[in-house]
């Protein structure tokens, strides 16, 4: 079979499971918010156009390997979402027992200059 024919046969596969997956929502453009990118540069980097494009230039050499790396990296950035979630929640708790651990030195540095305020009335009575 003429290689330009099986190329062609690749393409219209590997396409139609990137229109399969665009359509299903398995691949959307807030996909590649790994990157942190604004809003504009984001859709640059839509998901689908970088796949479509991929293909284009031969990276995935049938089907499979083009469903595995989406399935990789839609993990990575589930586990990208996750590791920062439990970063923000270690930051938000050191930030509450931080605030905790202030309020508790403040009170006791009142207790004690209430204390001293009480000794110098004390002594200043006995003069």
């Amino acid at each position: 079979m003429p290689e330009k024919v099986i190329w062609m046969r690749r393409m219209r596969i590997l396409r139609r499971l990137l229109r399969k997956y665009r359509e299903s929502k398995k691949i959307d453009c807030h996909l590649y918010a790994l990157f942190q990118l604004t809003c504009i540069q984001r859709c640059f980097f839509c998901r689908y156009h970088n796949l479509y494009v991929r293909v284009k230039g031969n990276v995935f050499k049938n089907k499979r390997v083009l469903m595995e790396y989406i399935h990789k990296k839609k993990e990575e950035q589930s586990r990208a979402k996750q590791l920062a979630d439990q970063a923000e929640a270690r930051r938000l708790k050191s930030k509450m027992s931080r605030q905790r651990r202030e309020e508790r030195q403040a009170a006791k540095r009142a207790e004690l200059l209430k204390q001293y305020a009480k000794e110098d009335e004390a002594a200043d009575a006995a003069k």
